[in-house]
């Protein structure tokens, strides 16, 4: 079985460390962890991900602005969108750009988002 390619982009490590090893556990994924977003393009922009995990609120470079830049160049790739603020503005215009789901932090459940990224990825 060909594992599905899926990046995390956070700049909290703990973040990145929980959903890496949340979701190895049903070894459907090939999992990697992206702390910097900068870095972050600059791999996808080359090496495709099926789906990316996006924190919205990043020093570096903000999450909207990295999905408008990802749908540009990989418009197949899915996109959840992860924010500590439920402020429903950002949600909208993440939608609106091609964002596929959202989940917020803290996480409720972190089942929810393994069934988040399964739906994105036709488990």
């Amino acid at each position: 079985m060909i594992k599905k390619k899926v990046a995390i982009v956070d700049d909290e490590v703990s973040i990145l460390e929980m959903l890496e090893r949340f979701l190895l556990r049903s070894e459907k994924f090939d999992i990697k962890t992206f702390s910097d977003p900068t870095v972050a393009m600059n791999e996808i922009k080359s090496d495709p991900y099926d789906l990316i995990l996006l924190d919205i609120m990043m020093p570096q470079m903000d999450g909207i602005e990295f999905l408008e830049q990802i749908k540009k160049l990989q418009p197949n790739s899915k996109i959840i969108m992860m924010t500590a603020y439920s402020t429903m503005d950002k949600v909208i215009d993440s939608n609106k750009i091609g964002a596929d789901d959202y989940v917020t932090k803290p996480f409720i459940s972190l089942r929810d988002i393994e069934n988040k990224v399964f739906d994105q990825l036709g488990y």
